[in-house]
């Protein structure tokens, strides 16, 4: 029977911050497929995951089909604005949430997984974030800060995770970055840059798919996910209206689950992928293909009833 099959296999997971988001299933996903997982949290949302994980809050979500619990080899702190310690403002460095957490920064994380598990440890990379500071901005009102916070956060941080965990990771590696439709198309709403930084980061994975594979025979794709409550989605504000209108409009009705996202990760990341690389995969029920609404009677109707009225 053909299945995927993940045993002795091991992946890093930077964005895993608590057990609502696309990161942490398909962390879960990858552990059903007998992988050993290890995530890189933000540092100041790294006590209260801690927190969750020691008292035993999420157990029920990190329930796996044999009757155990996901477990993480590492938590590592995890900031994707920072490539290096030296590169830290001294005011971030001294706050509270910060100053007793290590190097957090990537090539910090990278590091700390070096230490703990030796050279080479991941055969799969995931980069499960994105942070734009004015994403309820209208692009026109965003600023030149704000954009390339959006950037660098959402789109940058993913070509220096190939930088840092690149030489990390076996040859033959999988790395995955989550991406969504408004980097090809108009979404009203998602702004602050944010659009733009899922076009930059689409771009990258076909670039970095060449020059990763080039190097060092790894594979580099994109899932463009429809929308989830995740907390970190909840920010953009109109969330469950896109979500209950891709449930009305896509070839497949209803929403999307986190395991549908999880479970193509745990696909890309096993051999059966093995020839797709430099790829962007729609996992959104379909409303990507759709030129107008299914509907399109009922929309239309009233707006040419109020023209002739």
């Amino acid at each position: 029977m053909l299945s995927i099959d993940l045993s002795g296999k091991r992946a890093f997971i930077a964005g895993v911050a608590d057990d609502g988001g696309f990161g942490f299933a398909i962390a879960k996903a990858l552990a059903e497929a007998g992988c050993k997982v290890s995530v890189g949290t933000w540092p100041p949302a790294m006590g209260i995951f801690e927190t969750l994980l020691s008292r035993g809050k999420i157990d029920e979500a990190r329930k796996l089909s044999d009757g155990s619990l996901l477990g993480f080899e590492l938590v590592v702190p995890f900031d994707a604005d920072f490539d290096a310690m030296e590169l830290v403002p001294e005011e971030i460095k001294s706050n509270r949430r910060y100053r007793e957490r290590g190097d957090f920064t990537i090539s910090g994380a990278a590091k700390t997984c070096v230490e703990k598990l030796g050279e080479q440890p991941f055969d799969v990379v995931v980069h499960a974030l994105a942070n734009g500071p004015e994403v309820k901005n209208p692009l026109l009102q965003t600023s030149r800060k704000g954009y390339l916070a959006a950037m660098g956060a959402s789109a940058y941080s993913f070509v220096s995770l190939l930088q840092h965990f690149g030489p990390l990771t076996k040859p033959g590696g999988s790395f995955l970055n989550l991406t969504y439709l408004a980097a090809e198309r108009v979404v009203p709403g998602y702004g602050g840059g944010m659009s733009s930084a899922k076009a930059a980061l689409e771009s990258d994975t076909r670039v970095l798919a060449y020059e990763a594979g080039r190097k060092w025979g790894h594979r580099v794709n994109s899932i463009s996910a429809g929308p989830y409550a995740s907390r970190a989605a909840s920010a953009i504000g109109f969330i469950q209206k896109m979500i209950d209108y891709y449930a009305h409009a896509s070839p497949l009705p209803g929403e999307l689950g986190a395991d549908e996202v999880a479970h193509t990760a745990a696909f890309l990341a096993s051999p059966l992928a093995s020839g797709i690389t430099g790829t962007v995969i729609h996992v959104d029920r379909g409303y990507s293909a759709m030129a107008v609404p299914h509907d399109l009677d009922s929309l239309i109707t009233p707006i040419m009833a109020k023209k002739e009225g």
